[in-house]
């Protein structure tokens, strides 16, 4: 006021004053209050006013839970304006039951919202509360609840406060009280509590705190989160706060600023400004001393001095600073001025402001509403203020961390704001930084949960019978992976992607196929070209011998040709190993199968061929004309021409491809051929299989001709290892995937081809190489059994 007086621009020629009521605790005392107020003060009879002692315009005060509704009731009648610093009641925001009556603070939904957004920020999903049993607190419980499980965020207990009508009396009733807080505050495995109430309706809990501290010898150590009505650092007894309790605290506060001569001002006050009200009784209660001039006196004090320094007072018993309430209370003064200033400098008052102050005027309070309604204004700290469509300051809230020292002062810092006008994803700010925890948690983030989280890699299930923060943590199936704490579900990875070992976070899977630098792939590689050499060996010796009568003796085109099937069949091996390609794709199986049944078809011919010379020697057998060069030759063209088309029908039909097999294996992207038909791709070995079938049982039934043609016993037992391995390759194959699937084809090819080679051609290479001697034609007519 002595700022809005001294301002030439605001309220010129108009002296601003004050008159002041104590406010009540109780409904009837807050009547009575407020109808002296509107009448007794101005030595009027009630509802008259005669004597216009001063011009009441506005009425600002600070309404508790209990008078909350009857003084707007009865002020609404006269259609006094009233501005409140401190009613949180939601039913005063009705603005056809309460039009008179305009809030210095925010509505409680922003708070809503920040409680929420905090416990999110610090991932503390099991949480406390203890509410006020009015309607404030069935209102946080009503609104807010939902929000919390919609967040995921549980309730650990829920426990309504009743209020004391005599709070501090050693009472059953208080002990009852006290003695549940207690076990609940202890039983609990929550860390973080969330109190809501006001300063009055929260004496219960405050009184179970310090009665727990003085008998546990131990404070209850929690994350404390504060509703803004409550100022739980403010106590009327100094054994009331407990400062190793509220260490830590976090409070949701009015806004405030910082209002530069707000300290000098309270550097000027002493105890003799008697214009200050109560100002004597708060001096001699706070700094302990005895005021005899207004007759107030403490036990074994000195005299006040008047020298007393406010700022030496314990933040518990006086602030310096602004609080919330106090830059409600400014923001209310002036609003009030703004809005007298501009009623008066409106059309219909251009004249009566020329002639002289407020009293002399013809104003009615009712009249102000209208201005403050739409007053609008900077203060000195540079902050806008105005009213919204409910009569609310359009304001949000501050976030304090309260740090308590053991001598029971506090020191207060601004770690966050709730700020409904910021701009969307600035609404709620906070500076964990900042934050001084409880020292029980050794400024480590304190934690509080139901469970542990569950780490990556795993997946939260909900526990029956238990609420949603409650939950067990299996780990991800088989292929699934979660990277987040506390994720709802797991996911698969993309299909050329696995899990890790941890199964956390996706990596690529490697690529596999037979190449040559795998240990296999060189080994079969080796073991092919070895087989190739010695191949090219008994082929160049065959040829060198000739015309020896062994060589002669078997058929020289017929042996000749079989020695180069051979020769490609342990080269066709190489189509196997290596990046499967389009043109090797198409190559494999197709060569692979037409080389093999050339083969296949020499060996059928030469046992033909030794079956038919025997039965020519028979005199009179019409056989003689059969046995020569034309008939070989003739099997092995068919038996082979016949695969050939068996393969170009596959080719042309269904022809294999390269593919990436992704599926198969978790860890792995196999890249293999896909055969195209895997009908004709059976068809193609079933026919190779019929070829070996037939010289098996052609060459078995001559195994007992004479010596001579005793090739028939060779022959026999090459098909026999041919028919015993291709036989166990297919079940070995169905039963392998990747790359052992390559491999097992190929060491069926280069064992069956072995096997020819050196049942076939071993025993006559031994005779050529080391027995010469055996190698004439009297030795070859000898009935020797085992040598041919």
């Amino acid at each position: 006021m002595q700022e809005i007086n001294k301002n030439a621009h605001l309220l010129p020629n108009t002296t601003l004053s004050s008159i002041f009521m104590l406010s009540s605790d109780n409904e009837l005392g807050s009547c009575s209050g407020t109808m002296k107020l509107l009448f007794l003060k101005q030595r009027d009879f009630l509802n008259y006013i005669c004597d216009k002692t001063y011009k009441l315009m506005a009425i600002i005060g600070g309404l508790t839970s209990h008078n909350s509704k009857q003084m707007p009731h009865i002020l609404n009648i006269y259609k006094m304006p009233q501005l409140s610093y401190t009613s949180f009641e939601p039913a005063l925001s009705d603005k056809v039951q309460f039009p008179s009556l305009y809030r210095m603070i925010p509505n409680d939904s922003p708070q809503y919202v920040g409680i929420v957004q905090l416990l999110q920020h610090f991932g503390w999903t099991w949480t406390g509360l203890f509410v006020s049993d009015d309607d404030s607190g069935e209102m946080l419980l009503r609104t807010l609840i939902p929000q919390l499980l919609q967040n995921n965020i549980c309730i650990a207990f829920k426990e309504i406060i009743p209020i004391l009508k005599e709070p501090w009396k050693d009472t059953a009733e208080n002990k009852k009280i006290t003695e549940r807080i207690s076990f609940i505050l202890s039983s609990t495995g929550t860390n973080a509590i969330l109190v809501h109430g006001d300063s009055q309706s929260m004496e219960s809990l405050r009184i179970a705190l310090v009665s727990h501290e003085n008998y546990e010898m131990k404070p209850i150590e929690r994350v404390w989160i504060i509703t803004a009505q409550w100022n739980f650092a403010s106590v009327h007894h100094s054994n009331a706060f407990t400062p190793k309790t509220f260490n830590g605290t976090l409070s949701f506060a009015l806004h405030t600023n910082d209002v530069v001569e707000y300290k000098e001002f309270l550097e000027t006050l002493n105890p003799n400004q008697s214009m200050f009200f109560m100002i004597q009784h708060f001096w001699s209660s706070a700094f302990g001393c005895s005021l005899p001039k207004y007759n107030l006196y403490q036990s074994d004090a000195q005299i006040c001095s008047g020298e007393e320094k406010l700022r030496s007072l314990s933040e518990t018993v006086f602030e310096m600073g602004m609080s919330g309430q106090t830059y409600s209370v400014y923001n209310a003064v002036y609003a009030v001025a703004h809005a007298l200033h501009a009623m008066l400098l409106s059309r219909s008052q251009q004249k009566a402001m020329r002639d002289g102050a407020i009293s002399n005027l013809n104003v009615h309070p009712w009249q102000l509403h209208y201005f403050l309604k739409h007053v609008c204004f900077n203060n000195s700290a540079g902050e806008e203020i105005f009213f919204d469509k409910n009569g609310e300051l359009a304001t949000g809230y501050d976030i304090i961390n309260t740090i308590t020292f053991a001598n029971r002062s506090i020191h207060r810092v601004l770690v966050g704001r709730m700020n409904p006008q910021a701009p969307e994803g600035k609404k709620f700010t906070i500076n964990g930084i900042a934050i001084v925890w409880n020292h029980k948690y050794n400024q480590i983030l304190p934690r509080s949960t139901c469970v542990e989280n569950c780490h990556p890699g795993h997946s939260r299930i909900v526990r029956q019978g238990e609420q949603i923060c409650c939950y067990d943590c299996p780990q991800c199936l088989e292929g699934m992976v979660s990277n987040l704490i506390d994720a709802d579900h797991c996911n698969k990875c993309p299909e050329d992607q696995h899990p890790n070992k941890n199964q956390d976070h996706c990596i690529p899977k490697h690529i596999i196929y037979l190449s040559y630098e795998d240990p296999l792939g060189m080994t079969l590689a080796s073991f092919a070209l070895f087989i190739f050499l010695i191949t090219l060996v008994v082929m160049w010796i065959f040829i060198q011998h000739q015309n020896t009568p062994i060589v002669k003796a078997n058929n020289w085109n017929i042996t000749c040709t079989l020695l180069t099937s051979l020769l490609l069949c342990f080269l066709c091996s190489f189509l196997f190993i290596g990046h499967p390609r389009k043109l090797t794709c198409l190559l494999r199986q197709t060569v692979f199968g037409v080389i093999f049944s050339l083969a296949i078809s020499c060996v059928l011919a030469k046992t033909i061929t030794v079956v038919l010379a025997f039965m020519a020697t028979k005199p009179g057998n019409r056989m003689r004309k059969w046995v020569g060069k034309r008939l070989s030759i003739s099997v092995i063209i068919l038996c082979t021409f016949i695969q050939t088309g068996i393969c170009a029908v596959w080719l042309a039909t269904s022809p294999p491809f390269p593919e990436y097999d992704m599926h198969s294996q978790t860890d792995q992207i196999i890249v293999q051929c896909n055969e195209g038909s895997i009908t004709m791709f059976y068809t193609v070995l079933g026919y190779m299989g019929f070829l070996a079938i037939i010289s098996f049982t052609v060459a078995f039934f001559a195994r007992k001709l004479p010596d001579t043609f005793n090739e028939a016993k060779l022959i026999t037992f090459s098909m026999l290892v041919f028919c015993s391995v291709w036989l166990s390759f297919v079940p070995t194959y169905l039963s392998t995937k990747g790359k052992y699937m390559v491999v097992v084809e190929i060491f069926s090819i280069l064992a069956s081809t072995a096997g020819l080679l050196g049942c076939i051609f071993i025993p006559k290479f031994y005779i050529i190489v080391l027995k010469p001697e055996l190698n004439t034609r009297d030795q070859l007519v000898k009935k020797k059994n085992g040598i041919i």
